[in-house]
């Protein structure tokens, strides 16, 4: 048997695009525009490991232009990605808008959501010493 991706579901293709790509650092393998289904997926990867993907499921708009309410996405649990530098990711988060929901105080974990609530665990490839601001930084809402 051989992982090959999960899907999550999202509002804002756009949105989650930034998120993933610009603020994570993944890039967009491939894209598949279903007119008769009504649905963009788009396949992200990280570069370390690009057999492992992250599937954007799109559901166009209905007439009318509503789109699907997924809820707060608690259900799925979450995304986790090993990073060089954890203090550096999260503070490139912040610049992007993005709330570090569990700050990284040890220098090793961090949580942070997508547009679409979709939390994404970050951890510290190797360790890195507690450091300012993040360990007297509080846990923000839920993860």
């Amino acid at each position: 048997m051989k992982y090959l991706h999960t899907m999550i579901r999202v509002r804002d293709l756009d949105a989650n695009l930034r998120f993933f790509c610009e603020g994570l650092g993944l890039r967009e393998t491939r894209r598949m525009d279903n007119e008769a289904g009504r649905y963009t997926l788009v396949f992200l990867t990280a570069d370390e490991s690009p057999e492992a993907e992250v599937e954007l499921t799109f559901n166009w708009p209905a007439e009318g232009g509503s789109t699907e309410d997924y809820g707060n996405a608690r259900n799925f649990g979450h995304l986790a990605f090993r990073v060089e530098d954890i203090y550096a990711k999260c503070a490139h988060l912040q610049s992007l808008g993005y709330t570090i929901h569990r700050p990284p105080r040890d220098g090793h974990m961090a949580f942070v959501k997508s547009p679409d609530l979709i939390s994404v665990e970050l951890l510290q490839d190797g360790e890195l010493p507690p450091a300012e601001p993040w360990r007297s930084m509080p846990n923000v809402g839920s993860w």
